[in-house]
């Protein structure tokens, strides 16, 4: 009896640690790593810490230095990256957006956590000869985290990144090849306004003297040296050369076309008329344009609180 009793108890009881794990397992969901954001500039607020004013200074200080540097910074403000440590998240922020020129490794990632009051400077392995793990802690406890503690976030950040870049200026790093960014229309803009008004107007004086054939294709030729020799694209150099000639010939054939009667001046041909074009939105941001070039990371640089 007392053993038949036994059996009972602890089938009982066994049946009542199971419904309470099934309870605290529903109760308590299981937590999921903070999704890496989506590299959409050179700075990531998902905060709504700093002004559109502050990102686009800050865009336009990094996207200067990169220029002429050659080296990437980012930045990037989170709320949270509980469950992991700023570590662990930093470094998946690394190799997802793989920040610096690929085998030159030269990227770094300012990382804010906001609410938890942490962050971390991540340093590519080109810069761990400059930006070293010792002085990237002084900048977050020099000059970062002072300005955190009264609340002025972005100076802090600004203060912290202008310490970075003049840190990675002492690395000796391979120099920036000339490049133009073909994600950004608006900075090809003033490009095909020039290419327009060369094929048109000067383009003019050649047809007149060489041909409609002839003077376009030299025409063209003048614009795809000119852009090589001061942006030093070869593909934005064809392009334009490409884009200059067939707005010349097309040009002169309409202007030798009489106007209303949709004939030549010589009478031997006609044809009718097509438009089309291109819009581009603007953005004070390099929204849209801005990626990693490949860089690599190994965990270094370093982290601090406030």
């Amino acid at each position: 009896m007392t053993a038949r009793l036994w059996r009972a108890c602890s089938a009982a009881s066994s049946r009542i640690v199971l419904v309470v794990a099934l309870v605290l397992a529903l109760a308590v969901p299981a937590s999921a790593d903070v999704a890496v954001p989506q590299l959409t500039g050179r700075v990531v607020d998902q905060t709504g810490t700093l002004s559109s004013g502050d990102i686009a200074k800050l865009t336009q200080k990094l996207r200067d230095f990169e220029t002429r540097k050659g080296s990437q910074v980012a930045v990037l403000i989170v709320p949270t990256t509980q469950p992991e440590t700023i570590e662990q998240f930093s470094i998946r922020v690394a190799e997802a957006w793989k920040i610096g020129r690929k085998k030159i490794d030269d990227g770094a990632i300012l990382i804010v956590a906001k609410n938890d009051r942490h962050l971390r400077i991540e340093v590519g392995y080109g810069l761990e000869g400059a930006l070293t793990d010792v002085t990237a802690r002084r900048i977050i406890d020099e000059i970062i985290t002072p300005k955190f503690r009264t609340g002025d976030f972005a100076s802090g950040i600004s203060d912290g990144v202008d310490r970075m870049t003049r840190v990675i200026d002492g690395e000796p790093l391979p120099v920036p090849s000339p490049t133009v960014n073909f994600g950004n229309l608006d900075d090809l803009a003033p490009l095909f306004i020039v290419t327009l008004f060369v094929s048109i107007g000067i383009g003019g004086v050649f047809r007149a003297m060489l041909g409609r054939l002839v003077g376009s294709l030299a025409t063209g030729g003048i614009i795809a040296v000119l852009t090589w020799l001061i942006l030093g694209s070869v593909a934005l150099a064809m392009g334009l050369g490409a884009l200059g000639f067939i707005i010349g010939f097309i040009a002169d054939l309409f202007s030798a076309i009489t106007p209303g009667t949709g004939r030549s001046r010589g009478g031997s041909w006609s044809s009718g008329s097509s438009s089309g074009g291109w819009s581009s939105g603007s953005s004070s941001s390099d929204s849209g344009s801005f990626s990693g070039g490949g860089g690599s990371f190994g965990g270094g640089g370093a982290s601090g609180s406030w």
